[in-house]
């Protein structure tokens, strides 16, 4: 009976988190769609990546950045070439990575929303030096194994969804 309760609420879970709308907001405030390159996303080449898996929006240095969309916070903190980095876990089981913030304003396991401001473009990490903008990408825990393509790199595209649409819809809502 255990187990049968357990299954049923795991399979609550996915679904709900399957089925929540994305609620989409573009995570730079004041951005328009000159704030960033339309064809950044999968630029080849690109420095030490090879491949450029996200879109950059620049900004002066901190302006605030807020959630894409409503999520939990999984990652805080520094992480490599990312510097100052935040990663949320999204409805439709996608990550939402935000990377060079100056500073980050959200706490480990904080449920957030698209209101929400999780930290303030910046120029941390391997941006260090360039003009402040963040790096906004978004991938996928389940692979799209039919977006896999002979580009440099293309088969890491079954988990990297282009941003650059996202944003763009999400300007035109608005």
């Amino acid at each position: 009976m255990q187990k049968r309760i357990a299954l049923s609420f795991l399979l609550l879970l996915v679904i709900s988190v399957l089925l929540v709308p994305q609620g989409f907001r573009v995570p730079v405030s004041g951005a328009t769609k000159a704030s960033y390159n339309q064809q950044s996303y999968w630029y080849y080449p690109w420095g030490k990546s090879g491949t450029h898996k996200g879109v950059d929006i620049f900004a002066e240095k901190g302006t605030p950045v807020t959630a894409a969309t409503k999520g939990l916070v999984i990652y805080k903190g520094v992480f490599g070439m990312g510097g100052n980095v935040v990663l949320i876990l999204g409805p439709k089981w996608r990550l939402h990575y935000y990377a060079h913030l100056d500073k980050t304003t959200t706490r480990f396991l904080s449920f957030v929303n698209n209101t929400s401001v999780i930290g303030t473009v910046g120029d941390s990490g391997n941006a260090k030096g360039k003009a402040p903008h963040l790096h906004y990408s978004i991938t996928t825990l389940f692979p799209y194994l039919w977006r896999v393509d002979g580009a440099p790199q293309g088969w890491k595209k079954m988990f990297y969804l282009n941003p650059v649409g996202y944003l763009n819809e999400a300007l035109t809502q608005h």
